[in-house]
């Protein structure tokens, strides 16, 4: 059984290894940023807890709107076609964090990339409750 653990030890180890450095990924921000609510835990201890997982990488992506279309209409489909979605113009697009709502926000170019700047922020315990 401990030989588990040391090969779980290894692989973790292994996984760190092939993270891209924080420099690498883009805008940083510091594990003060982050609430950390109420512990039994001693301060320092929840910060190596959280020290943990801070370089752990997630998906951040944006939901432009949606649409049902039949499989007759999506098989008609040609270069051009406009496909009309749910949301209106102007509104914010909803931020996505591995599938889960975090923010909306507004499209902006960031160095000839697109990027988006934060209207409105889910609060963590609003995340926390659609979860379940």
């Amino acid at each position: 059984m401990s030989e588990n653990t040391e090969n779980t030890g290894a692989e973790a180890a292994e996984d760190q290894a092939a993270a891209p450095p924080a420099a690498e990924t883009g805008e940083q921000y510091s594990p003060d940023r982050f609430e950390k609510g109420a512990s039994s835990l001693p301060a320092d201890s929840a910060d190596i807890k959280l020290d943990l997982v801070l370089d752990v990488p997630v998906t951040v992506s944006l939901r432009v709107g949606n649409t049902k279309i039949s499989i007759r209409d999506l098989m008609r489909l040609v270069e051009g076609s406009i496909i009309e979605l749910d949301r209106p113009a102007g509104e914010p697009m909803d931020v996505l964090v591995n599938g889960t709502l975090v923010a909306h926000g507004e499209i902006v170019v960031v160095n000839d990339k697109f990027g988006v700047r934060l209207t409105d922020v889910v609060s963590p315990s609003e995340r926390i409750r659609k979860l379940n």
